[in-house]
């Protein structure tokens, strides 16, 4: 699976899911605009020394991931989805793709894709989770199903240095 984020604001939370995307041989999708510099100490301090571990590429657009990925599922992680993240049967390939920390995802992809939107069941009251947690939970649902494939086995991919 491949985690992709649509325009992320923090930095902590995206060096956090870099570091969760380095220990399980994930790519990283950043879809511009961010809300941040790679060269961010915060960005790189959440990464700790995980960077030379984890492929990242950058994206102008979401356009451009559907372009690159044709033929791979997309996952929308949204709270306003009717099924929740353990619902769904995952693959190798997948792409689990998460919006910003302050907004989400835009309305149209939410409503472009409502068979393929999923969120993390939670009360009522509450708005969302955080995003690296969100992407954490997910991640692992889709691996735990997966059985755990052997993370060794794939090795990592073209690094960034940050």
């Amino acid at each position: 699976m491949e985690i992709v984020l649509v325009e992320p604001e923090i930095p902590g939370n995206t060096g956090n899911i870099a570091r969760l995307c380095a220990a399980n041989h994930m790519t990283l999708h950043l879809v511009e605009p961010l809300g941040f510099s790679l060269d961010s100490k915060y960005l790189k301090r959440a990464g700790l020394d995980y960077w030379h571990l984890v492929d990242v590429k950058i994206h102008k657009s979401l356009e451009e991931v559907y372009e690159q990925y044709k033929g791979r599922r997309f996952w929308y992680a949204t709270t306003k989805a009717a099924h929740t993240h353990a619902e769904v049967q995952y693959e190798i390939g997948d792409m689990l793709v998460f919006g910003k920390e302050t907004k989400g995802l835009p309305e149209e992809i939410i409503a472009a894709n409502p068979d393929t939107c999923i969120r993390i069941p939670m009360i009522d009251e509450a708005r969302s989770l955080n995003l690296s947690n969100a992407v954490a939970i997910i991640a692992y649902e889709g691996m735990r199903q997966l059985g755990f494939p052997d993370l060794q086995a794939v090795g990592p991919g073209v690094s960034i240095e940050v």
